[in-house]
């Protein structure tokens, strides 16, 4: 993917923003592992997990699925990965999936990392970019809705806990030129 690796600095912390690649499993599945349970909620599979991962990397060399690493020098801090289903008819829409290291939360890398995502949607040829989460996950949400993502839908009761609850799910969705334009009019890079 063009434009990648690059430097970029949040909050006075230098990081390293390239696309994950066939070498990137044993990271990941480290990162996903210390992750909290609540976090992985949300997403289509169990990432924690060595055949998860695997899959993961299969979506990635056959361009199904896009992957951003966030890294500082010594650890991964987050990803943001834009996934496209199997319909022929829904090929201009991925999923974005955004997750973040609980000690590199609260420095805008989400929205950095959003924002690369998009970036990355326009040269793929996605034009609809869409976001679940539990609705109990009010800090996502807001950074998503501040992003222009608005709701779609509540899954009801569409995930369990580890405990057997049940969670609904909220679905966000956003145009990728609208978004790239609403930034450019305020002056944000492409």
């Amino acid at each position: 993917m063009e434009g990648f690796p690059k430097t970029v600095t949040v909050r006075d912390t230098s990081l390293t923003l390239r696309m994950m690649g066939a070498d990137d499993g044993p990271l990941m599945l480290d990162f996903a592992q210390q992750l909290p349970y609540h976090d992985l909620m949300f997403l289509r599979r169990d990432i924690t997990k060595q055949s998860s991962v695997d899959r993961w990397l299969n979506d990635i060399a056959s361009e199904k699925m896009y992957t951003l690493l966030a890294e500082s020098e010594t650890q991964l801090l987050g990803y943001a990965t834009l996934y496209r289903n199997d319909f022929d008819w829904s090929r201009h829409v991925a999923e974005i999936r955004v997750l973040i290291s609980p000690n590199a939360r609260k420095m805008g890398l989400g929205r950095l990392l959003t924002r690369e995502a998009f970036n990355v949607a326009l040269s793929s040829g996605i034009q609809k970019v869409a976001a679940r989460m539990t609705l109990d996950q009010t800090g996502a949400r807001t950074v998503f809705e501040e992003l222009g993502f608005r709701a779609e839908a509540i899954l009801r009761d569409e995930v369990k806990d580890r405990a057997g609850k049940t969670h609904d799910i909220l679905l966000m969705a956003n145009d990728v030129a609208e978004f790239l334009a609403r930034g450019e009019a305020y002056g944000l890079p492409r």
